[in-house]
């Protein structure tokens, strides 16, 4: 797997799962996880086994994700097979806020537990999994003052743009900000 500029690189260890129906069965064996970050490139477990007693499908499998730039969050999809094919039993889809960018240094391994919904949106099980930054390229911005508007005396509205220095002080991402400033300009003629 290759890592473009921008993009970091998770290692998701997919553990366990629990309470999984379809049709309101319990789901127990030929089960696997997609995982994907807003791509149509998808990582994939094998098909899990079921765990002790309570019979809930276990994979304890480490997969490598690329993340892009742009993508906000990662998407869980549980699916089981059958005898009239794949059906998909529940997916988290889950903000890569809620273990990138917190408190927790992003190198740390974080063990998470999210809510699986089928797709009428009622709750169908719960997945386990650890994650960790594995890499992180960052692309780098060279610092800018902001750029001049051009006259805005016949605009009601305009806006703002500056880069942000991509120093670690400041904004780790180099993300451009852009500020809306809103008047009402009664001398303006339409």
């Amino acid at each position: 797997m290759t890592v473009s500029a921008g993009s970091r690189t998770l290692e998701v260890k997919v553990l366990s799962a629990e309470g999984l129906t379809v049709d309101r069965k319990p789901v127990t064996k030929n089960v696997f996880v997609e995982i994907r970050a807003e791509t149509l490139n998808c990582s994939t477990t094998s098909l899990g086994v079921a765990d002790g007693a309570r019979g809930s499908p276990s994979w304890n499998e480490t997969l490598m994700v690329e993340i892009p730039p742009y993508a906000r969050s990662i998407t869980f999809d549980v699916k089981c097979k059958t005898s009239m094919g794949t059906k998909s039993v529940g997916i988290a889809r889950i903000a890569l806020s809620d273990f990138l960018g917190g408190i927790v240094p992003e190198s740390s391994l974080q063990f998470l537990s999210y809510r699986l919904r089928n797709w009428e949106g009622r709750r169908n099980g719960i997945i386990n999994f650890s994650v960790r930054v594995k890499s992180a390229m960052a692309p780098k911005y060279e610092p800018s003052v902001p750029v001049p508007m051009p006259a805005l005396a016949d605009r009601g509205s305009c806006g703002s743009q500056m880069r942000v220095p991509s120093g670690e002080q400041h904004n780790p991402r180099g993300v451009v900000t852009g500020i809306p400033v809103w008047w009402t300009n009664h001398s303006a003629n339409p």
